[in-house]
């Protein structure tokens, strides 16, 4: 390739981020590397990518009519590690699956029965983890594959299929708890009363509690927590009913909950997944949640 990897990287996630520091972030390196990388790439190129006459980069013109190109030829290197990897027929000794609370257990069920059958000799490990605690996992080459809430952006190392499955997200409280006992309730009336969070969403600042929360890094202890009665939580419905039997919870009634939640498969392309790995993930890709 003339041009070099990490600097089309570098120029695709400084788009994405809006600037070179959380660029840097995103792509744990400096950001004078960054931006030296991105330089480079300019004179390779003969013309600039980004104005800097203001705070932030704004691509320019060419800089604009570039990105799809710089885009497809980061997709196409992608794919051709993932096609070499399928065809030299290399299997995991060890597949690290890190899963989010939201999958519908049925799911994961069936899928450990195929898994069985299919890679008798590959050791299986599931790790619970969610939104941040995922992709983390996965960059520092702890999980192989995992999966996460559906977002809109995700690091340029991450390769993303949405999966043809939804989860339905709903609105619980301890039948002992105040607001059990209100018929319908409004989404402002909610942060009067502790909420029940995941504690990812206050690390990566994308979301601030509005009312009193207490944290929990998923959905399984949010859930203990509800029946306990220390507050509302918004949780998976088939976690609820598969867990929550003998203390059962109320759900709230709530304009637009119960909502449907879309689910992403992720990997790290700098390592994609081996013939255990891409089995998992075209398995998922075909699946549907079992009717209740």
């Amino acid at each position: 390739m003339r041009y070099s990897p990490e600097a089309l990287i570098a120029f695709v996630e400084t788009v994405s981020c809006g600037s070179f520091s959380a660029a840097a972030r995103r792509l744990r390196k400096s950001q004078s590397t960054v931006s030296t990388a991105i330089a480079h790439l300019e004179a390779d190129l003969g013309f600039s990518l980004f104005d800097r006459s203001s705070r932030q980069p704004v691509l320019t013109e060419e800089g604009k009519r570039v990105l799809s190109y710089v885009q497809a030829i980061l997709s196409a290197s992608d794919r051709l590690d993932e096609v070499a990897l399928s065809l030299s027929g290399e299997t995991e000794t060890r597949l690290t699956f890190v899963l989010s609370d939201t999958l519908h257990p049925d799911v994961l069920e069936e899928l450990m029965v195929q898994f069985d059958r299919q890679f008798p000799h590959t050791e299986f490990e599931c790790l619970i983890g969610e939104d941040e605690d995922v992709i983390d996992l996965l960059q520092k080459g702890r999980a192989q594959v995992g999966l996460i809430e559906a977002r809109n952006h995700y690091p340029t190392e991450m390769g993303v299929t949405r999966l043809p499955m939804q989860t339905w997200m709903g609105l619980y409280v301890a039948a002992s708890h105040p607001l059990a006992a209100q018929k319908t309730l409004q989404w402002d009336q909610l942060h009067t009363w502790r909420e029940l969070r995941l504690n990812t969403y206050l690390e990566n600042g994308a979301s601030v509690a509005r009312g009193p929360a207490w944290s929990a890094p998923n959905y399984l202890l949010l859930l203990s927590m509800s029946v306990q009665g220390f507050g509302w939580c918004a949780l998976p419905c088939a976690l609820v009913e598969e867990f929550a039997a003998e203390k059962p919870l109320v759900q709230l009634d709530v304009p637009g909950w119960p909502k449907a939640i879309s689910i992403d498969l992720l990997w790290n392309k700098k390592s994609p997944p081996g013939a255990a790995g891409s089995w998992l993930r075209d398995h998922l890709q075909q699946g549907r949640i079992p009717a209740d």
